[in-house]
């Protein structure tokens, strides 16, 4: 299974990998905000939460979307 472990060049094993190290204080302070206001969820109620955290895993992956 050596290759399985040696892929970690893929796109989504790079994002698994930045979303939960490198990205996992601005993932977990967009999930508080999620958990907090599910029940009374409205549009762009977390938004700037998700900006910080995508704007990490984009530089990140070194990647443009």
């Amino acid at each position: 299974m050596q290759g399985a472990t040696a892929s970690t060049k893929t796109p989504l094993r790079r994002l698994a990998l930045h979303t939960t190290t490198t990205c996992s204080s601005t993932a977990s302070a967009y999930g508080k905000c999620i958990l907090a206001t599910y029940t009374d969820m409205s549009k762009d109620a977390c938004k700037e939460e998700f900006a910080k955290f995508i704007g990490c895993v984009h530089e990140a992956m070194k990647r443009k979307w």
